[in-house]
């Protein structure tokens, strides 16, 4: 996939055009083949690029005059493959759909086999080292003979991936595990058939720590095997766990329906939902799945969204409703005319989220990354010094080897790669399935920063939608009547207060008589006939124009309707007041909780409006604010957003308008709400596919605990390495028990990533 973006040159005046790619990388290995193919597309002019080593991609942004066939070669040459993307097509390739499975858990099998093979011929080897009462004439020979094509063919794509990279004037990973197997494996060979280990009746102690023995008589293939097998268990789960945290976006691409119902010529046709156009006309069925985004022009229903959105409980939807592929028809039969199709669907913009997310670095990865790529060379040095110190020292050829090949064998940076990306691939497949979409990992740094979380009303704190809030009647009248006819004649008007009572009183009162008459007067309500009742529903001065006063407890209630920043409207009929119905944009109703939610994380909520001083502190009373910033022009919002970062703040911006993409931008972290406008979701960090407050303190705590389990990754990794070289170069570890130890630091680094998939 292509696309094209604009880049100032340093002069600030040029707009130089930039296109991305992304490739697929074979034959990465480990952190440092992953920095090695970083390195050498970044020296390209012009070319800026970041290599993934756990989802084996490449993002490379690159300027006019490079084509993608010179990125793809660059690649090649420094010894691993490139794949050329297919052309832009025009709905969701294979691919997008989870049709590469297949693919990737052939490998897994491959790796698996060849994992089994070694496994079964290693451990007789090990014990037979081990355990010295086991030891019978001649049991080398036997071990030889099960070593060989352990350490020849189980470790075949070790040395492999080592020959490539010293072709190119590299060492990764590989390098070592290939250098330490085979020197354990030769010294063995030469032992055997030149020294005095193949002697029959010879006899083998196994120790913990080095001891000082002849080296003539002794063999280390136990070594050899069992680094060979512990490797390749510790390679074949970091691909079983790869394929585990990339399982939340694989489920997400798949929720796509396959083929699609579609309305030609009158005829439903069934046709695979690639051919779907934008204006085509398509049926679901009672518990079929929405082939893609749309409106609906026919029928109503219930629509369950969970699997997007999060929520549990189904929205009803009716013509005129817009609803969202991959989602699910719960009710009745529906039919939509298709708006987006393709690449432009809510699921597939979701996807691309996530996974431009999981392919990016946090910068602490990026320390991990730059020190991965000397590791290797520094390792190789500690190595043969760790061989010479020993030999000077002891003059113990034997012991002097047995350290050094524990040093190659343990020093594997293969933890530090796989730190950061297990962990946001896991995080944000999971924040995916909650509806939290993560834009990238600098995101994650942003949300441990943030004290302050300004607040729009509108849409967000608020359901952007005007409700009937509050009924009063006068004395002697009932309430049933009072909404009853206003409702009846307020159904006969579009306007957004009018109908707000009309749904309201058709909600709490049932069905509503249809007016005789009807007549709007223009800025001060409606007027009609309603059951043989002259009817007025609108301002006071209305009322007054026909001579009705309001009573003073109706006057009351209109007065304290308005002090709370609410539209009061009056009633009559039949000449005299009969009641005050108070309309206002609802607060939706987890507000009070999500603002609760977002002070126990440590943030200062500020709630941020263009209404007026009483209506926002209304709103802000009703859920727990204490500082309201009101009465802000669209153009000014950003300029709020700036003065709290002067203030020493740093803010978090939650909105959802077209008005407040520049403000999303301008913060330190933009949440915008999925619900809201394309402009608005461009610009946020974080998405919140939900449209829910209560959402925004969830993925601040997802993103936070994704940190701290990349933190923490890092935190092992090094520590490991940090610890565990010294004790090998000391002789302390045989190489056998350091294979093992490598093995577990990148198992445990990816286990402890798949914890965040029991986030809720």
């Amino acid at each position: 996939m292509t696309s094209t973006t604009t880049e100032k040159t340093s002069a600030g005046t040029t707009p130089a055009a930039l296109s991305e790619v992304e490739l697929s990388i074979g034959g990465m290995t480990c952190a440092s083949c992953a920095a090695r193919v970083e390195k050498k597309l970044n020296r390209m002019d012009g070319v800026t690029a970041t290599v993934n080593f756990a989802t084996e991609k490449a993002k490379v942004s690159y300027p006019a005059g490079v084509e993608v066939a010179d990125l793809v070669a660059t690649v090649v040459k420094t010894g691993y493959t490139a794949e050329e993307p297919p052309p832009p097509p025009p709905a969701p390739r294979a691919e997008d759909t989870g049709e590469e499975a297949p693919a990737a858990d052939g490998e897994l099998l491959s790796l698996r086999q060849r994992l089994l093979v070694s496994l079964t011929l290693s451990v007789p080897v090990v014990l037979l080292a081990m355990v010295p009462a086991l030891q019978f004439d001649n049991w080398q020979w036997l071990s030889l003979t099960l070593a060989a094509p352990v350490v020849v063919w189980g470790a075949l794509p070790f040395h492999r991936a080592a020959f490539t990279n010293a072709r190119h004037g590299a060492a990764t990973m590989d390098t070592l595990v290939s250098i330490g197997t085979l020197a354990a494996f030769g010294w063995s060979l030469w032992a055997l058939f030149f020294g005095h280990a193949g002697m029959p009746g010879m006899r083998h102690s196994f120790e913990f720590t080095v001891s000082r023995t002849d080296g003539s008589s002794s063999i280390y293939l136990e070594a050899a095997a069992g680094v060979t097998a512990f490797i390749l268990a510790g390679r074949y789960l970091e691909a079983r766990s790869k394929r585990k945290a990339g399982a939340a976006l694989r489920a997400l691409l798949e929720l796509g329906a396959k083929d699609v119902s579609v309305l030609r010529g009158g005829a439903e046709v069934r046709v695979p939902v690639a051919e779907l156009a934008v204006g085509d006309r398509f049926v679901v069925r009672p518990g079929e799945t929405v082939a893609t985004d749309g409106t609906v022009v026919e029928g109503s229903s219930a629509v369950d969204a969970s699997m997007l959105t999060g929520e549990s409980v189904p929205v009803d939807v009716t013509v005129g409703d817009a609803v969202t592929g991959a989602t699910v028809n719960a009710g009745g039969r529906l039919v939509v005319e298709a708006t987006r199709v393709g690449a432009d669907t809510q699921l597939a913009r979701m996807a691309r989220l996530v996974e431009d997310a999981q392919n990016g670095k946090a910068e602490v990865q990026r320390l991990a990354d730059r020190i991965s790529a000397v590791f290797v060379p520094v390792v190789i040095l500690i190595a043969l010094g760790t061989l010479l110190t020993w030999l000077l020292v002891t003059g113990d050829a034997a012991a002097a080897f047995t350290a050094a090949v524990a040093v190659l064998i343990i020093a594997c940076p293969c933890a530090l790669g796989l730190a950061t990306p297990t962990a946001l691939m896991v995080g944000t497949g999971r924040g995916a399935q909650l509806g939290i979409l993560i834009k990238g990992p600098e995101v994650l740094e942003s949300t441990r920063k943030v004290d302050t979380v300004v607040l729009d009303k509108t849409g967000t704190v608020t359901t952007g939608r005007m409700a009937l809030q509050d009924v009063v009647a006068a004395e002697g009248v009932d309430e049933r009547e009072l909404l009853r006819l206003a409702g009846a004649l307020e159904h006969a008007s579009e306007h957004p207060i009018a109908q707000a009572i009309a749904v309201g009183a058709g909600e709490r009162a049932g069905a509503l008589p249809v007016p005789e008459s009807f007549e709007n007067v223009a800025g001060l309500g409606v007027q009609g006939v309603v059951e043989g009742h002259a009817v007025l529903v609108g301002r006071e001065k209305l009322l007054q124009e026909w001579a009705i006063r309001l009573p003073r407890d109706l006057a009351a209630a209109k007065a304290a309707a308005e002090a709370e920043g609410r539209t009061a409207v009056a009633v009559a009929w039949d000449g005299e007041a009969r009641g005050v119905l108070a309309v206002a944009d609802a607060v939706k109703e987890t507000s009070a909780r999500a603002v609760a939610e977002l002070r126990r994380l440590g943030l200062r909520p500020v709630l941020l409006t263009g209404d007026n001083q009483v209506v926002a502190e209304s709103v802000a009373r009703s859920v727990g604010i204490d500082e309201v910033i009101a009465e802000v022009l669209p153009q000014d919002k950003v300029d709020v957003v700036k003065r709290l970062q002067a203030q020493g703040r740093t803010v978090a911006m939650v909105g959802d308008g077209v008005n407040d993409a520049a403000a999303l931008a301008t913060a330190d972290l933009g949440l915008a709400m999925g619900t809201g406008t394309d402009a608005a979701i461009e610009a946020g960090d974080l998405t919140l596919v939900r449209g829910d407050l209560l959402v925004a303190a969830d993925a601040i705590r997802l993103s936070r605990r994704t940190l701290a389990t990349i933190k923490g990754n890092l935190f092992w990794a090094f520590g490991y390495n940090v610890a565990a070289l010294p004790l090998a170069a000391f002789g302390m570890l045989n190489p056998m028990i350091a294979g093992a130890a490598m093995a577990f630091s990148s198992v445990f680094v990816v286990t402890n990533s798949l914890r965040l998939r029991s986030f809720k």
